[in-house]
């Protein structure tokens, strides 16, 4: 199976037009599709969103926040997408062999599309990764045990992972295990998204294997990215590494004593909740330390009616 990492481009005009490329062959015009593609090795989703949004249309856009994170398994390819709001601020130059148009969302929507096109206008689309009936021999990307000659091997990940606050602003977070990278440090609550599996899907799972919280999934707050091009790979041999992380809000109506309920053996050695303020005297994961700089934690707290999982 193969993991891929895609990044792409809302931009719309004043009217709420979307611009969407489609291919032109000799049958006919093809579907409309989002302006973006597969992100490169070590390279941020946003740079690449920005990369991607010109080369297909030829406009130069300013991109913007991730407006979320979705995810196609199909012929054994799992890809995770995250989608961009953009604006238009050049262009447009020629195309590369792409119709590039301005389209009203009801027409998008009639004509054929892709699932990310579905995606931004709110359609229910079988296409889009929601969860495995069948359960695949291989649930997550390992790194290759081969590289290229002359070249160090290359692993990229994409994992989903939650800020989660109780109705009292509390922050639920879970410790790495001792052997793994950030051993002994909180970290927020997530993991790797499975194949067939959608971000959403995947950190609402980790969430409740970590910290055996029912917690209900908010908004997507930021996207970051890191590349470790000397980190050691799990059979101990040295690997470039590219890691991006989707990171939500999350809240628990009904919190309970935090237990790690996955397998003994994992990542995750115990969860805890913690007050806000005791966090500056924590060991705290990047992606904790990314997540503060854009998370006000006093807003992430819920009035105690609201529902769980």
């Amino acid at each position: 199976m193969q993991f891929r990492i895609a990044a792409y481009g809302e931009v719309r005009d004043e009217n709420g037009r979307l611009l969407l490329t489609r291919r032109r062959t000799g049958r006919g015009a093809g579907p409309w599709h989002l302006p973006g593609g597969l992100v490169d090795h070590g390279e941020p989703p946003k740079n690449a969103a920005h990369r991607l949004v010109h080369e297909h249309t030829g406009h130069d856009v300013a991109v913007q926040d991730p407006i979320e994170a979705v995810a196609v398994a199909r012929r054994g390819t799992h890809t995770n997408a995250i989608i961009y709001r953009a604006a238009v601020t050049g262009g447009p130059q020629a195309g590369d062999g792409e119709d590039v148009e301005w389209v009203d969302p009801v027409r998008a929507a009639d004509d054929a599309h892709s699932p990310f096109v579905s995606a931004c206008l709110g359609l229910a689309d079988d296409r889009l990764a929601g969860r495995v009936d069948k359960t695949p021999t291989e649930l997550r990307p390992t790194p290759p045990t081969k590289a290229k000659k002359g070249r160090r091997r290359r692993g990229q990940r994409f994992g989903a992972y939650g800020v989660v606050a109780d109705a009292t602003g509390r922050i639920l977070l879970a410790r790495i295990s001792e052997g793994y990278p950030g051993g002994g440090t909180w970290h927020l609550p997530g993991g790797g998204v499975d194949f067939g599996e959608s971000p959403r899907a995947a950190v609402l799972r980790e969430i409740y294997e970590e910290t055996g919280q029912d917690a209900r999934v908010g908004s997507l707050l930021n996207v970051t990215s890191f590349r470790h091009r000397r980190a050691i790979g799990p059979e101990g041999y040295p690997l470039d590494w590219h890691g991006v992380r989707a990171i939500y809000s999350a809240q628990v109506a009904d919190p309970s004593a935090a237990q790690v309920v996955e397998a003994a053996g994992g990542s995750t050695s115990e969860s805890r909740w913690f007050d806000a303020d005791a966090l500056a005297d924590l060991p705290l994961s990047p992606a904790v330390e990314d997540a503060l700089q854009v998370v006000d934690l006093t807003k992430l707290a819920m009035p105690p009616s609201a529902s769980g999982r």
